[in-house]
């Protein structure tokens, strides 16, 4: 009796390690998507916040020349040309960037939009399509943002109008150019250092 009560105290054992060991991994995997998880949402919130610098151009177009990720809300500094050519600034909030985002979109759907244009003239495009081709994922949502980047077109008018150095792909010249453009911006002249005071905070 000894040896068959060893025995199924054996086999039950047995059943109890396997059943313990199944949930140990399972816990292990189940760690392993959260941390997955969580990863891919810091990767989206890194994305989804931008500070942009867009300048007019002499012909009347938008480049951007400075793109950087912030915590706070996605905003931008509007560089145009007055009646008399001389350069001003002004802060755009993320709703009016957002409103300008979902007018273009409204074009794109139509198939109007200049984003979609195979064109390859000048750089640059309207505020609104600047604005779409850099930062639609970011105030439209990621699926939108993904889903015109994977337009042929699209794509070619997003890098075409991005002139940040933080757009290029990291090296030794791109990091010298991000240095100076950032010293350009926050360093260089007086009309743009109480902008950064006041919108920077």
């Amino acid at each position: 009796m000894k040896h068959i009560y060893s025995i199924t105290n054996g086999v039950a054992l047995g059943s109890a390690g396997i059943a313990m060991m199944s949930v140990l991994s399972g816990c292990e995997s189940s760690s392993q998507q959260q941390e997955q998880q969580q990863g891919q949402q810091q990767q989206q919130g890194q994305q989804q916040n931008k500070f942009l610098v867009i300048e007019q151009q002499a012909d009347g177009k938008y480049v951007v020349i400075e793109e950087m990720p912030t915590e706070g809300p996605s905003r931008a500094i509007i560089r145009e040309l007055d009646a008399n050519g001389n350069k001003t600034e002004r802060f755009m909030s993320e709703e009016e960037m957002k409103a300008l985002a979902e007018q273009e979109y409204k074009k794109v759907q139509d198939g109007t939009s200049e984003t979609l244009s195979s064109n390859e003239g000048s750089a640059g495009m309207g505020l609104a399509g600047t604005i779409l081709a850099v930062a639609a994922g970011s105030l439209l949502g990621n699926m939108i943002g993904n889903a015109l980047m994977n337009n042929k077109n699209f794509a070619s008018k997003s890098s075409s109008v991005n002139k940040s150095a933080y757009s290029r792909p990291a090296s030794g010249d791109s990091k010298s150019g991000s240095s100076s453009a950032k010293k350009s911006y926050f360093g260089g002249s007086s009309s743009s250092t109480p902008s950064n005071q006041s919108y920077g905070s």
